[in-house]
């Protein structure tokens, strides 16, 4: 799916540098991250392979106990969303920011590792490139310290 998303992406391209070439420019806009990870789609199973290591992790899956079916799909679009908008994609993040969001469930060092190990093994399975891998980690990093409550 990554490669195949990967031609698509330099197929349109490839008629843009043409253009650019004609005219006696070179510059070719630098794809996002979002489309460079294959779209909407790739980002979707990616984030339902997260949430679903989440759910079964003894870590993690506390801070879904409790929750209906219906919440845990509202957390599914958010953080779906929120990765869309954080790599460039089209999608807007309707949800509170991540200190307000998180600040009563107390998220220790030992579930943020939980998370971004889940999150880096549902990487290696979609086998994210590293260029790719290293720009959506830190996307991810970026948002601990308003996630983490208690090191």
């Amino acid at each position: 799916m990554r490669r195949v998303s990967s031609l698509l992406v330099l197929a349109a391209l490839l008629p843009l540098a043409a253009c650019a070439a004609l005219r006696g420019g070179s510059h070719v806009p630098a794809a996002s991250l979002y489309a460079r990870l294959g779209g909407y789609e790739a980002l979707a199973a990616v984030t339902d392979d997260i949430l679903a290591r989440e759910v079964a992790d003894p870590v993690v899956a506390p801070f879904f106990k409790g929750l209906e079916v219906r919440d845990v799909q509202r957390i599914r679009q958010h953080l779906l969303d929120q990765l869309c908008a954080a790599s460039g994609g089209p999608c807007f993040y309707p949800g509170k920011d991540m200190k307000a969001a998180h600040a009563e469930m107390e998220i220790t060092d030992a579930a943020w590792n939980a998370f971004t190990g889940h999150t880096a093994a549902s990487l290696d399975k979609f086998r994210v490139g590293d260029r790719e891998r290293n720009e959506f980690v830190a996307v991810v990093n970026g948002l601990k310290g308003d996630i983490v409550c208690k090191p």
